[in-house]
């Protein structure tokens, strides 16, 4: 691992905390500070906003619902099974059907169907619902061939979606694609929007006022889920739904959410992207990973609050099954890497620059067991752990179904579509793509992935780094400085938390947690580093599950330390604390 940083405070500088901000800002290309801090209320903003084309395509929009509407015929909300795709489907959902259409869900189930829109699935909704229209939340840009065979059924279609666009563009009736949303913002906007067209229509005033609510709270709160579960990045409108969304939660009334809350064991606390990212959207995505998604729409649209505690056990009972299969699935995985490449050595045992004389730019694991759902999450852990794009797949039907994820250096959607003669379809963002390929070109897509892989990776590129925004004393850490901080929350994906470094001295360690896994430090500054404030107590730093490192640590043992701050309020009281995301001995002389 190799430590950089962007800015070097001296210990005879000043840090005035809105220097600190508008330094880090400027770094991460955000010139409107004041813009930023105090985003636009969603409320405020309009489809307009995202295109001078979209006001006139919503009043075609209109025009078809309207006409729905008048003739009581069906329409479809065909929604993606995951937690952007969820979430933003009942926004839509539920909108339309208090609105007074008739109006069905549908969520194409994984394995049989696929994502998004296909044949099967199509020919799954005509069967069932026989629609006039269809919707679509968070997919259908690349689906040219499936829109059209939609329509040639007598089908109106309207997509709305945020994923990359392909060559060719779908021949749908409309089409909301506003890839700085996530799917269940553009869903968001686009539902808020006919709401606000057509609620005049609407002669019962307590579901008007119900909606009006809505848009405020629940939906704004689903649609701050799916923002921060798709990992779009929380800058610009998607940063004003992510703030404004977890700001609500307290608000929210609908049950299915409360009872997730209450479920996890998180209810009453302060929700941020954590809860969202690691709590919240893993058990509404394991559904849609191990059955089919459709009964977690109907947690977050239930009415019956038994029904909504029945689901949210039954959810969080597929949760908790799911992370038993990933961890025994990533097990396997690492075997068959550890067969095929590393040849029985350990990987602790491989110093980083020498990992790629052992394994290829990028990873490709292929197994008939693992399930299509979790295949997404194996390649999430195999890329963390050996810093490579990795695709993993899994055979289904003649065809192997493959999710593959990346490094940010590697664009891995665009590299995909570079081998598209043989792949049956894509999709996806630069660091996530799904794919299918039929089974016969298999080995010629593997060894091409490789081949042309090896060329475009360079080894700089799959060196891990650790970059700080700041370089400074740790005795300049304070809690006014860290309080001010907040003014950037919420953190996540295009604004991640404020990263530090600095050179200290450790003057005590201790092991905390139920099995001694987690680790509390306490440093001082360096000598050659001493600043005014160095004589103040010992800063705390706390690093979870790396206890076994404990005895590597000793006093006196001078340090590089890349953190993070928070504060730690207990018993009335407010202290700073540092989050270690890495450390480096300093060798003495």
């Amino acid at each position: 691992m190799k430590i950089k940083f962007k800015n070097e405070f001296e210990k005879n500088e000043t840090l005035p905390p809105k220097k600190l901000i508008e330094i880090i800002l400027k770094d991460r290309g955000i010139e409107d500070i004041s813009d930023f801090i105090h985003p636009k209320d969603p409320l405020k903003i309009s489809l307009g906003d995202f295109g001078r084309k979209y006001p006139d395509l919503i009043k075609k929009v209109i025009k078809i619902l309207k006409k729905a509407r008048e003739r009581n015929e069906m329409i479809v909300v065909y929604t993606d099974y995951d937690a952007d795709g969820i979430t933003g489907g009942a926004i839509l959902w539920e909108t339309l059907f208090l609105m007074g259409f008739k109006v069905m869900p549908y969520v194409p189930d994984r394995r049989k169907e696929g994502y998004g829109f296909s044949i099967t699935g199509i020919d799954n909704v005509i069967k069932s619902y026989n629609p006039s229209l269809i919707i679509s939340v968070d997919h259908g840009i690349t689906k040219v061939n499936e829109i059209e065979y939609a329509k040639s059924k007598g089908i109106k279609v309207i997509v709305s979606d945020h994923h990359l666009k392909a060559e060719k563009i779908p021949k749908a009736d409309a089409i909301f694609h506003i890839p700085v949303l996530s799917g269940s913002g553009v869903a968001y906007f686009f539902t808020k929007e006919i709401f606000n067209r057509l609620k005049s229509s609407v002669s019962n005033k307590a579901i008007v006022d119900k909606l009006t609510d809505n848009f405020s709270t629940d939906y704004l709160s689903l649609a701050s889920i799916g923002t921060i579960a798709d990992l779009v990045p929380l800058i610009g409108p998607s940063r004003s739904v992510a703030k404004y969304g977890l700001e609500v939660f307290p608000k929210v009334k609908r049950y299915g959410i409360k009872h997730i809350l209450k479920q996890a064991g998180i209810e009453g606390k302060e929700i941020t992207p954590y809860e969202v990212g690691f709590i919240i959207a893993p058990r509404i995505n394991a559904v849609g990973r191990l059955s089919n998604a459709i009964d977690a729409l109907r947690l977050l649209c239930t009415t019956d609050n038994k029904r909504a505690f029945d689901l949210a056990q039954r959810i969080g009972d597929l949760n908790s099954k799911r992370q038993d299969i990933v961890e025994r699935s990533v097990d396997e995985a690492k075997e068959m890497i550890n067969k095929k490449y590393l040849k029985g050595n350990k990987l602790s045992d491989i110093k980083e620059d020498r990992l790629n004389n052992f394994i290829p730019k990028i990873l490709i694991l292929t197994s008939d067991s693992w399930s299509e759902g979790i295949i997404g999450l194996i390649a999430s852990k195999l890329t963390e752990e050996f810093y490579r794009p990795t695709i993993v797949m899994t055979k289904n039907d003649g065809h192997y179904k493959a999710s593959a994820r990346s490094i940010p250096s590697f664009h891995i959607t665009n590299f995909l579509r570079s081998l598209k003669k043989y792949l049956v379809d894509v999709g996806g963002h630069a660091q996530a793509a799904g794919f299918t390929i039929e089974a016969e070109k298999l080995d010629g897509f593997i060894k091409s992935t490789i081949s042309k892989a090896n060329k475009i990776i360079k080894e700089k590129d799959l060196e891990k780094v650790i970059i700080a925004d700041i370089s400074i004393p740790i005795s300049k850490i304070s809690l006014p400085l860290v309080e001010n901080l907040q003014a950037l929350e919420p953190f996540g994906i295009g604004n991640p938390k404020p990263i530090f470094l600095s050179k200290a001295i450790v003057t005590e360690a201790r092991l905390f947690g139920k099995d001694n896994n987690h680790l509390k430090i306490f440093v001082k500054d360096t000598d050659d580093n001493k600043t005014e404030e160095s004589d103040r107590h010992p800063f705390e730093l706390i690093a979870f599950h790396i206890g076994e490192l404990f005895k590597d640590l000793s006093r006196d043992q001078e340090m590089h330390l890349v953190y993070s701050v928070d504060i730690n309020s207990w018993n009335g009281k407010k202290e700073v604390r540092g989050i270690v995301r890495y450390w480096e001995k300093i060798k003495s002389k």
